[in-house]
């Protein structure tokens, strides 16, 4: 299937790694121009801009100027913003409980999993408009409608976050379409890193972190973790023509892992 993404120009948010990455080489294969932001770049990113049209933009998106400058990165080196990918996001788990939270804390996961995408938006939204099939795909997580309390700062931002997405599309449709992929545990750092979930639960509860993922594996369906280009595969799908009517809808890719309609 031809995805007819060849010539636009796209940009990705938390691009040199994981989800964002997968979706960086995923929209550069397919002939897109990308601007990849992120705060500290790869090695593989780097191998990305040598062998695609691929410009990485290192930038905090945490600050309130840093989204601002990544879209006028992408405007100046484009001249507009066909596709938006806000992919940025992170968790620190919460193991302690909610009164241990402090402002701090809460200030912190509201930022990075909101507000950069907010003020992304705010900003690439002008070099979007009359630009045809523009289409902006957020990565949310089921978290934003399955609440826990070892995550309750982070399931917090992504419901709100999935929140100001259907209104968006209210808002911008037709000329630019919103949509949300909530994606359920997937195999990148936040999950298998030597600071990731699995390792922070496992030394509070003096358990192997293999056994913490192979315990939330056994919880879907399939039996295991999404692999990041599963994902990237679904957000070129929702950013390209072919899902032209698509907009304001969440797509839930988690293995079976939520049960519920």
């Amino acid at each position: 299937m031809d995805l007819e993404l060849a010539g636009r120009t796209a940009l990705v948010t938390g691009a040199s790694k994981g989800i964002g990455l997968a979706i960086t080489r995923a929209l550069a294969a397919e002939g897109a121009s990308v601007v990849a932001g992120a705060l500290k770049g790869s090695s593989e990113l780097d191998e990305l801009t040598r062998t695609a049209d691929v410009h990485a933009v290192s930038v905090d998106l945490t600050t309130a100027a840093g989204p601002e400058e990544l879209v006028a990165a992408a405007a100046t080196t484009y001249g507009g913003i066909d596709i938006l990918v806000n992919n940025v996001g992170a968790v620190r788990p919460r193991l302690q409980g909610f009164a241990a939270l402090t402002d701090d804390d809460w200030e912190w996961s509201l930022t990075i999993n909101f507000l950069a995408a907010v003020r992304t938006m705010r900003s690439a939204i002008p070099h979007m408009v009359g630009r045809p099939g523009a289409s902006i795909v957020t990565i949310s997580s089921v978290n934003a409608f399955l609440p826990d309390p070892g995550v309750i700062d982070y399931s917090a931002a992504k419901g709100a976050l999935t929140n100001l997405c259907k209104s968006l599309s209210k808002e911008l449709g037709p000329g630019i379409r919103v949509n949300t992929i909530s994606p359920g545990p997937v195999r990148t750092d936040l999950w298998l890193g030597s600071n990731g979930v699995a390792a922070t639960v496992g030394q509070e509860n003096r358990a192997d972190p293999a056994e913490i993922i192979r315990q939330q594996e056994a919880q879907a369906a399939t039996g295991r973790f999404t692999y990041p280009n599963e994902i990237a595969d679904l957000a070129l799908f929702l950013a390209s023509r072919r899902a032209a009517n698509i907009t304001g809808s969440d797509f839930v890719i988690d293995g079976g892992l939520i049960t519920t309609l």
